[in-house]
This record gives C-alpha cells, structure tokens and sequence, in this order.
C-alpha cells in the first residue's frame, strides 16, 4: 500500500515553503518572492496530479479514500489562492501593505499547523485535532484582520489622509477631464481614490478566500482524526 501519510505531507511541506515566500513578498515587496509564489504553485501542482494518480491506482487505503481526495485538494487550494493573490497584485499593481502581511502571516501559521496535524496522523493521530483547532483559529484572525483592513480601506478620512498620493491621476486621464476645466484635479485625485479602493479590497478579499481554503484543510483534518481515532 502506497505511503499517504508521506504523500499528504509532501504537499504541506510545499505548502509552508510557498507561504513563507507568500510572507517574505508582503514584508518586502520584492517581486521576486512573488515569482518563486508562482514557481511553487506549480510544484503543487504536479504533486497534487501525483497523489490522485497514486491514490486512484490504489487497491486499499489507511484511512477513508474521499478523506484523502479532500485532503489533497484542500491543501493544494491554500498555495493556488497565494499564487493568484501575487499574481493579482501585479496585474493591479498594488503594493502589499501592513494589512496584506499581517493576513499573510496568519496564514503561514495556520499552514504550519496543517503540517504538524497531518504528520501526527501516521503517529499520534489523536494529538493532530488541536492543530485542526489551530488551522480553523488562523482562518478566523485572518476574517478579523479583513473586516478591520475593509473599515479603514473604505474610511473617508483615508480619502483626506491620501490625497496628494492621487494627485498624479490628472495627467494619466489627460483629456477626458478636460471639459471640466478648473475641477478637473479634485475629480481625478477622487476617481483615483476610488480605483485604488476597489483595487486593494480585491486583494484584501482573496487573502480573506484563502483564509477559507486554510479552514476547509482543517476540517478535512479533523474529520480524519475523528474517523481513525
């Protein structure tokens, strides 16, 4: 019988090297962390195809076989969502922020706690349910890091705060402000701000849909503890 328990921590070993980039990129900015985000997703990639290619060719399995499915899925969804996280904020040129990082870093922990949950399963199986409790709690904190990050992002006193940040926007609409003469900057600098909202909160929401693929690993982890303990 193949070794799933290797197989599965295989993928989070991936998974925690892939977040720990995913937080290097945040706490710097340096591209190419995101870049090697990317690079691994498509490690994450081949070992998922590897697993539901072991696990379909297998006669028997040690714990239920759409248990291990899920598991494999699961985990592999958590450096998909890190991926299309950097790669949004190039697309959209935005700068990760002390929000960005902070979600980052919860999910870097709550990655880490899959790993130490899923290698306990082969040993100790009945210990891998707090790290279960572990991954659900860092999806939770990311949620409040999310709702505190949307309060201030679409505070207007942030408007006021960053107004000169948007004043280059007059000249990037060029023409089409033109009719509106002399109110042509304050209509820029808003219209700027508006679009660099809508841009920030998309990255804010897909750090908060990641959350959420860390919290479906967990309970995965979980339904497995409950089922072999």
């Amino acid at each position: 019988m193949p070794n799933f328990y290797g197989l599965i921590n295989d993928q989070c070993d991936l998974a925690v090297e892939a977040m720990s980039e995913f937080v290097a990129f945040m706490s710097s900015g340096n591209w190419d962390k995101a870049v090697r985000v990317r690079e691994l997703e498509k490690q994450g990639d081949e070992l998922k195809a590897r697993n539901i290619d072991v696990l379909n060719k297998a006669f028997s399995t040690p714990m239920d076989r759409e248990d291990l499915y899920r598991a494999i899925i699961t985990v592999d969804h958590i450096i998909n969502y890190a991926k299309t996280t950097v790669r949004e904020m190039e697309l959209l040129e935005v700068q990760p922020d002390n929000y960005t990082l902070e979600m980052a870093q919860l999910l870097h922990q709550g990655t880490l706690a899959l790993q130490r949950g899923f290698r306990k399963l082969s040993t100790d199986p009945a210990r891998a349910e707090e790290d279960a409790n572990a991954a659900r709690k860092a999806e939770r904190n990311t949620e409040k890091i999310y709702r505190r990050a949307l309060a201030e992002l679409l505070d207007t006193d942030l408007y006021i705060r960053n107004h000169d940040k948007h004043k280059e926007a007059v000249a990037s609409l060029g023409g089409l402000l033109e009719p509106l003469g002399q109110h042509s900057e304050p209509v820029a600098v808003a219209f700027a701000f508006v679009v660099d909202t809508f841009k920030r909160r998309e990255v804010y929401r897909h750090l908060s849909n990641a959350a959420d693929r860390l919290a479906h690993a967990g309970e995965v982890l979980h339904d497995i503890v409950v089922k072999i303990c």
